[in-house]
């Protein structure tokens, strides 16, 4: 007869690795690494003041707060910019706002989830990095190309920057990577 102990197995202690088997980064490119990570938890936070700000225009007329802003900027309604400024005033209702504002906290969630990621020098944050990073790089070069030259230039250096260090990083992980210098 078989008692009940009998059927229970021990289970042994398997040796695990712990979870920085991946060599860790050093230096620099763990300081830039944390660096990235700052400037997408600031993005994430900018973002959300936003979407909180969009909020408060529910249940107002934002063509008229439009309208006031445009006169207190002494703007020329008629012009260019302000008419497309007011145009779109226009157009918004409370669904829009709100739809508005849950987008800008996806967003953020996204950007904070980056950035907690890339602080944990995480290789999963390190390759959203460097993917979302190298999508703005097309786009950069159509601005550079249609003439909105400084702000695109910035923008595309700074992308460029920031695949650039997620690369490195990346490659800085792979096993044997540590052992021989990196040839380009």
């Amino acid at each position: 007869m078989r008692t009940r102990a009998s059927h229970n197995r021990q289970v042994t202690q398997q040796p695990t690795e712990p979870r920085a088997a991946q060599p860790a980064l050093h230096g620099a490119t763990s300081r830039a690494v944390r660096t990235i990570a700052l400037v997408e938890a600031l993005k994430g936070a900018l973002v959300l003041l936003a979407g909180v700000g969009a909020l408060s225009f529910i249940h107002r007329d934002v063509q008229a707060v439009a309208e006031r802003l445009v006169t207190h900027l002494h703007l020329n309604p008629a012009h260019h910019s302000p008419r497309i400024f007011l145009e779109f005033a226009s157009r918004v209702n409370d669904a829009r706002i709100a739809r508005l504002a849950l987008l800008a906290a996806g967003y953020s969630l996204l950007r904070f989830t980056e950035a907690y990621g890339l602080a944990r020098e995480r290789r999963w944050a390190e390759w959203f990095a460097a993917i979302s990073g190298g999508v703005y790089i097309p786009l950069e070069i159509e601005h550079l190309v249609r003439g909105d030259f400084w702000i695109s230039l910035v923008a595309l250096a700074v992308n460029v920057a920031v695949v650039g260090v997620m690369v490195f990083a990346l490659l800085r992980r792979r096993p044997g990577a540590g052992a021989a210098p990196m040839k380009l």
